[in-house]
């Protein structure tokens, strides 16, 4: 069976840190491929300045610059979905010889309790937080580790995730990348 990382967002635009975290979850989590899925919109982002799909999908293979691991899609227009939650299981049914892993920044784990039906990602597929700056990103008070602490991998056991039955999840402690769409977006240099 083959095991996808699933890196979801916006991509506006892509930038190096996204593969520094793609190229870590391949190596830790023994994953077959990473799938960058460029949201057509994310919901809780505004549509102001945002580049178009077309714009995102290019900017986004261009940092991939054909990884043979690492695949560019705007999966989530073909499968009408909006949010995560849906998109999931969606994809399971599409592939349903793929296991797929959720990957996602701490800094979007801090807020992830915004997102529409956030547990129901936890409780579909195993997922892999990876950090983000600052490194001061504090976990200890946030939904997802108040809700699923008995599900936490420890690191150093990451690589059994992909045989995980969901609920699980870890985080993955490694060097950082400071790049941010935000900061590429104000024309800041990492």
């Amino acid at each position: 069976m083959t095991t996808i990382g699933l890196l979801g967002g916006s991509f506006n635009p892509a930038h190096e840190g996204h593969l520094h975290i793609s190229l870590y979850a391949l190596k830790m989590l023994g994953l077959d491929a990473v799938w960058w899925m460029v949201s057509p919109q994310n919901p809780l982002k505004p549509t102001r300045g945002m580049a178009t799909l077309t714009e995102r999908m290019a900017g986004a293979e261009k940092i991939v610059n054909r990884h043979p691991r690492i695949h560019v899609t705007d999966i989530e227009k073909h499968l009408g979905t909006r949010y995560t939650a849906d998109t999931i299981p969606a994809l399971k049914i599409r592939f349903p010889r793929t296991r797929f892993i959720w990957l996602m920044g701490t800094d979007n784990l801090l807020q992830i309790h915004r997102w529409q039906e956030w547990e129901k990602i936890f409780l579909s597929v195993p997922v892999a937080v990876l950090d983000r700056p600052p490194r001061g990103n504090t976990v200890k008070s946030c939904r997802a580790l108040e809700r699923f602490r008995s599900r936490l991998l420890p690191q150093d056991e990451a690589a059994r995730l992909k045989h995980a039955h969901a609920p699980a999840w870890t985080i993955l402690h490694i060097p950082l990348n400071g790049q941010s769409s935000t900061a590429i977006r104000n024309g800041a240099t990492s």
